[in-house]
């Protein structure tokens, strides 16, 4: 039970952390259609840009100011760079979102080499808040869980109760409409960029110091963003958040548990072969739960395209 309990945790903390990731990428992804390969780059000089200033200023100035060098940066690019090629289509967009991912790493690399960075928790942080069964949970990950809360709860705010978030649902699918009525647009656009890349920066400058600051980061979870906004639905916060939550279980709880798929094959009514030592399916009848854990949100993805086009809360089909 113990350990159920320390999974939960860890997947919470997991599923938010994709959150802060994928609800910015979710308006822009659905708001401008861009698909924006660089995302998790800019999650990663979130987290070196508060590296690089906790060295001078400490940890909690970083955390204010990285997000903001990150966000400004981004509306940058959107507005020097990405809204240039948008209108050539989607292919563009694709070569250029990927071209500046690959660039923001080698200039990661270059400046900061390829090692992993010496970028710790804040020492007011760094204690054990409390115990289960033998294992702790740190204290700071339960400061990523109520900064991760926070930026739901304004987010959700921004969106619903004030004239801006407003006009940027209107513009997610309106904009024709919302420009005829005197908004900008292209202003909108940038503005979103600029906040989603934003949110990115915040979440490398949180995740820096409990998941490591290294060149790779990025890699580890761009991928795993873009199916976070796929199952969750385009466009929708609360989708965001439970697609978020239930990737973060699902690979917590699939790296805890040495399951054989031998043992879930035959729990389900499937009998090997007798042919065994022949059989295509021999591979499959000898993996663990850990060793599949990294595909299952893509299968995840899979399935509820399938069932629901829309994702779990999505306003149009993907």
């Amino acid at each position: 039970m113990e350990l159920v309990i320390i999974n939960l945790l860890d997947g919470l903390v997991m599923g938010l952390l994709l959150f802060m990731l994928s609800s910015g990428l979710t308006l822009i992804f659905s708001m401008m259609g861009v698909l924006n390969f660089a995302h998790a780059s800019f999650y990663m000089l979130g987290a070196y840009f508060g590296y690089q200033i906790s060295q001078y200023v400490g940890f909690w100035p970083g955390l204010i100011i990285a997000p903001v060098l990150v966000g400004c940066g981004g509306a940058l690019i959107e507005r020097y760079g990405l809204r240039r090629v948008h209108k050539f289509g989607h292919v563009p967009e694709l070569i250029f979102t990927f071209g500046l991912a690959l660039l923001i790493e080698e200039v990661v690399q270059f400046i900061w080499g390829k090692s992993q960075m010496a970028y710790d928790e804040p020492a007011v942080l760094n204690f054990a808040l409390f115990s289960i069964g033998g294992n702790e949970f740190p204290a700071y990950k339960v400061f990523m869980i109520f900064i991760a809360v926070g930026i739901f709860l304004v987010l959700l705010y921004i969106l619903t109760r004030t004239r801006v978030g407003l006009v940027i649902q209107a513009a997610l699918s309106y904009p024709d409409t919302v420009q005829n009525l005197g908004h900008n647009v292209p202003l909108v656009f940038m503005g979103v960029f600029g906040v989603g890349t934003a949110l990115a920066g915040l979440a490398g400058v949180i995740a820096g110091p409990s998941l490591g600051t290294f060149p790779g980061m990025a890699f580890l979870l761009g991928s795993i963003v873009f199916v976070t906004i796929v199952v969750g639905g385009l466009g929708s916060l609360w989708g965001a958040l439970l697609a978020s939550l239930l990737i973060g279980w699902l690979l917590t709880f699939a790296a805890s548990y040495n399951v054989h798929m031998s043992d879930v094959l035959t729990a389900i009514g499937f009998t090997p072969p007798e042919d065994m030592a022949e059989h295509f399916l021999r591979d499959l009848w000898t993996l663990t739960m850990p060793q599949i854990g990294p595909i299952l949100p893509y299968i995840l993805m899979v399935l509820i395209l399938i069932v629901r086009p829309r994702g779990l809360m999505g306003k149009r089909e993907v």
